[in-house]
């Protein structure tokens, strides 16, 4: 029997309703919460879903702000939560993915408002007490109980119609969650089984959707592992991976999934030098080594390899090495910034990463 060292499991804290056509009860948990009515919020492009959901909320509705942009922008929230306070609203109804559900959180941690989450994409965001903002050109993040979402409604049938390009980003966004989570400094034996088995449950989702986006057991399993994604991101640290996605994101507005998409195998090959008996679950759900295992799995579904593709320029690479490196997360492998410098040369270019 192998020794468990001392750990600390902070819990699962959101309450969960999980299968499909699950957008009914939203009602029924905004009433379990106690609150009477909800602004319904989304992005512009998903505007007819967010009004489609308020139409069936009828008097539980307080109306929609389809205003939610990439990076939680500070002065968007300042707008919503204008809006909010307005509406008469006493809590929020989040649809959609990541950029939606940080906006549902910065009106949270401001006013103290219920949050009830419906995710769209695989994002995992919603299970997490951190808020990314941007602000004067930088991303920063912080944790807080106030953030976390009160009840999260995975609805299967909602991600039938995610684009197959986003599915895969989206997919791949949630695995560097589980990913990092196992090499957390405040890692658990808890959230290690979440993340095995969400890397598990993704590597073979994703093949099948990259087959046929419409195969409803591969979309189950696919936001089954997103859960679980985003619980073992809730319930551990940050290092370095998310470190660089928040400053590429931040100040140079590359688009998130995608980022998160194009670092992975950069940062855990990085990583995998120092800990590879740590990131092993990668290896075992993927085969090969860590970074080239996951590269070669984003490779074969199509998704992007190549940071330069998305507006960023080799001049960039520069500061963003020197922003990411001015105040940086806890990492298992020690840094510098020619480090980070190498390391998105590679990420810019696409190299394949040798461990």
């Amino acid at each position: 029997m192998s020794t468990i060292n001392p750990f600390v499991f902070p819990g699962l804290r959101s309450r969960v309703i999980f299968g499909h056509g699950t957008i009914v009860e939203t009602g029924v948990e905004i009433a379990r919460l106690g609150r009477r009515k909800a602004l319904v919020l989304s992005t512009p492009n998903q505007k007819a879903d967010a009004e489609a959901l308020s139409e069936r909320l009828g008097a539980l509705s307080a109306g929609i702000f389809a205003g939610a942009v990439m990076h939680t922008p500070v002065e968007v929230t300042e707008t919503a939560l204008a809006a909010f306070k307005s509406s008469g609203a006493d809590c929020v109804v989040s649809l959609g993915g990541g950029s939606t559900i940080g906006l549902g959180k910065a009106i949270a941690t401001r006013s103290g408002a219920d949050q009830v989450v419906i995710p769209t994409t695989y994002a995992g965001s919603e299970m997490t007490d951190i808020l990314g903002e941007t602000a004067g050109g930088e991303k920063t993040t912080r944790r807080d109980p106030s953030i976390l979402p009160e009840t999260v409604i995975y609805d299967v049938d909602l991600t039938l119609t995610l684009p197959p390009a986003l599915t895969i980003t989206s997919g791949l966004n949630a695995m560097a969650h589980a990913a990092e989570a196992l090499y957390a400094r405040d890692r658990n034996p808890i959230v290690t089984l979440m993340s095995t088995d969400a890397l598990r449950t993704l590597s073979g989702a994703l093949p099948a959707l990259a087959k046929d986006a419409g195969d409803r057991e591969a979309r189950a399993g696919a936001l089954y592992g997103a859960w679980l994604c985003g619980a073992a991101l809730g319930g551990a640290s940050m290092a370095l991976h998310h470190k660089l996605c928040h400053t590429l994101g931040g100040s140079f507005n590359t688009p998130h999934a995608e980022t998160h998409a194009i670092l992975l195998p950069h940062t855990i090959g990085f990583n995998s030098v120092e800990i590879p008996d740590l990131l092993a679950p990668v290896s075992d759900a993927l085969g090969g080594t860590p970074g080239a295992a996951l590269f070669d799995f984003a490779a074969s579904l199509g998704a992007p390899t190549k940071l330069r593709d998305f507006g960023l320029s080799e001049s960039d690479l520069d500061r963003a090495s020197e922003i990411a490196t001015k105040n940086p997360y806890w990492n298992p492998r020690a840094f510098n910034r020619e480090d980070i410098r190498a390391l998105l040369q590679d990420a810019w270019e696409g190299r394949r990463p040798p461990q």
